[in-house]
């Protein structure tokens, strides 16, 4: 199984195109690298590809990745794509796949019913291609491609529910995929780690977390913003109780932290919180990082 992270930054990229803080400053003046909205792509044999969420950068994404062009006229390698939440930055990426002849979108129902009848994300693409919904049940298990499958889980959230879906069950899942009997997870939005989360996450090969905040009160310690990390449905990494701190407790091979808010400063080679993360043995995302699980 081989995955791509398309994308490693939280919504807004990074630079964001309104933020002049210290990580946006010194991308712009290239001291550090600019990074595109959080997707991932998996395979298992590396021609089907399924993408994990579709940012509003998936255009330039999948031009950067050679493996995921079309081969002959239009019939992309792209199989699939599996949503964990709503999110617009995790969504609107599927407005820009509107060419398709026909696009295959797993879900869960309350996810579906967000982006039907609230965003309307789901509205608009279906007037311009046909959308074939796969019900997504957290704890059933889906059969992919060529022995790669997957299986979602429910990840209790603190985000607000901006469309009113109605329910918390399945408003943002996780995904446990396994091929050739090597395990990957993706889990971009990690409110708390619940001994239910930890246990879909233990014995994996390969753990893709969320990494969007070092501390709790970072945006408004920056006077950006009033709510706090996990106020906006993110563990921070820094703290006794932070993602840093716990994981090492687990059986993982390999932590690369995706979904990286622009005011994070493990985002600036050498800073004092990136050097933290490489003394743990533990890896800061990058676009375009690409590995065999």
């Amino acid at each position: 199984m081989w995955f791509r992270v398309l994308g490693s930054a939280a919504g807004g990229g990074s630079p964001q195109w309104n933020c002049g803080c210290l990580v946006c400053t010194a991308v712009r003046a290239g001291a550090a690298p600019a990074r595109t909205q959080s997707s991932v792509a998996v395979s298992a044999d590396r021609r089907r590809w399924f993408l994990l969420n579709a940012s509003p950068d998936v255009r330039a994404q999948i031009e950067a990745f050679p493996a995921l062009h079309p081969r002959e006229g239009r019939a992309s390698p792209v199989e699939a794509v599996l949503l964990t939440d709503a999110e617009l930055d995790h969504t609107l990426g599927l407005l820009l796949l509107r060419e398709a002849r026909a696009l295959v979108l797993y879900a869960t129902p309350a996810v579906h019913k967000t982006l039907s009848d609230g965003s309307g994300v789901l509205r608009t693409l279906e007037r311009y291609c046909p959308v074939d919904w796969r019900a997504v049940v957290p704890g059933t298990a889906i059969a992919l491609a060529d022995g790669l499958s997957c299986r979602a889980f429910d990840v209790p959230t603190t985000k607000r529910d901006r469309f009113g879906s109605g329910t918390d069950h399945g408003r943002v899942v996780g995904y446990r995929l396994t091929g050739d009997g090597r395990t990957l997870v993706y889990l971009p939005g990690l409110p708390a780690l619940t001994a239910a989360v930890c246990a879909e996450i233990e014995g994996c090969d390969c753990l893709l977390i969320d990494g969007t905040c070092w501390r709790d009160d970072e945006l408004a310690r920056l006077g950006l913003a009033a709510k706090t990390s996990r106020e906006m449905g993110h563990l921070p990494l820094d703290g006794p109780d932070g993602t840093l701190a716990r994981l090492p407790a687990l059986d993982v091979r390999r932590v690369v932290f995706v979904h990286l808010n622009n005011t994070n400063p493990i985002l600036l080679p050498g800073s004092p919180e990136r050097r933290a993360v490489a003394a743990s043995g533990m890896e800061v995302a990058m676009d375009g990082l690409e590995a065999e699980v």
